[in-house]
């Protein structure tokens, strides 16, 4: 074999059967890597999607609008106008109110309430109704006597007929709907007394029990992340910033200063979990501050 020849074999111009494996293999591998992104990608999309399609709902809501007469012999049956004496008025009497404008609001629409009970007409409304009802009437004592316009929440199952949660199959075996409540709520929306709106409520309202799921709010929620944020703040930033500059700056070098290094690098991989344990453990159960409070959070995210 000629040296030409042989220059010829090893040269970098020339592809050999090696270098096309090795091509072919890289080509694959970013096959794969580019596979393994769109996949991801799609799961992403997919969880996304699911998000928004199960938590937009929330945002809005079914309202039941109708007038409401504030009865002066319910709402102040002493008649002197005294918030402290109106206070005392529980959420029963205004639930008689906003039970029997309803079946007024029904009567003027034309609306027949046969096959279905007071209970079950005035069970169309959410159970937060009367207390909605209390608190605008206790800001305006001047209401008393007067005829309003009164939007409150629609049961959680009326809410979840007209956004396709509730059907009348199921309704005939939960207990705490019926058919005739959902033929009433469909007639309610055709007469404008019932309609789906923007709920402005379910960011700035307070959380609800399991009796009146429609009232939820993530205004708490909202409102306890901030001020856990500020204890966060107050207490893991000066603190953290201070050790750190100590640390480097002017802590001398022994195997204090390294035992206390090497401990803060161990805390970095604990799990969230364990914090949440000690805290529960020392703040809670040993110190005695009360559950779900900012300053207990605070204090574990300051020790994270």
């Amino acid at each position: 074999m000629s040296t030409a020849e042989n220059q010829t074999r090893k040269s970098l111009f020339i592809v050999d059967e090696r270098t096309k494996k090795r091509n072919a293999s890289e080509a694959r591998f970013r096959a794969f890597g580019l596979t393994a992104i769109l996949v991801a990608v799609f799961c992403l999309l997919l969880l996304a999607g699911s998000i928004l399609s199960n938590g937009l709902g929330a945002f809005q809501q079914t309202f039941v609008t109708y007038d409401v007469l504030i009865d002066p012999d319910i709402a102040d049956p002493k008649g002197n106008r005294d918030p402290a004496e109106m206070s005392k008025v529980t959420t029963l009497g205004y639930g008689k109110l906003v039970s029997g404008s309803l079946m007024t609001a029904l009567e003027d629409a034309g609306i027949s309430t046969d096959g279905n009970s007071a209970k079950e007409v005035a069970g169309i409304l959410s159970k937060e109704s009367p207390a909605e009802l209390r608190e605008i009437v206790l800001a305006d004592p001047s209401l008393i006597g007067q005829t309003i316009r009164f939007k409150t929440y629609a049961n959680g199952r009326i809410d979840g007929f007209f956004k396709g949660r509730v059907t009348y199959e199921s309704a005939e075996r939960d207990s705490k709907i019926s058919t005739g409540q959902l033929k009433l709520a469909e007639e309610m929306k055709a007469a404008g007394l019932i309609r789906k709106s923007f709920n402005a409520g379910f960011i700035l309202g307070p959380d609800a029990s399991e009796l009146r799921p429609e009232a939820a709010g993530l205004g708490i929620a909202i409102a306890g992340s901030a001020y856990m944020m500020i204890v966060v703040l107050v207490l893991a930033l000066p603190i953290g910033v201070a050790t750190s500059i100590y640390l480097e700056e002017f802590a001398p070098q022994n195997r204090w200063t390294d035992l206390i290094e090497v401990n803060i690098s161990n805390l970095a991989a604990v799990p969230s979990i364990v914090f949440g344990i000690l805290g529960l453990a020392i703040f809670i159960n040993w110190v005695g501050l009360p559950q779900s409070a900012p300053l207990v959070g605070g204090l574990v995210l300051t020790l994270m």
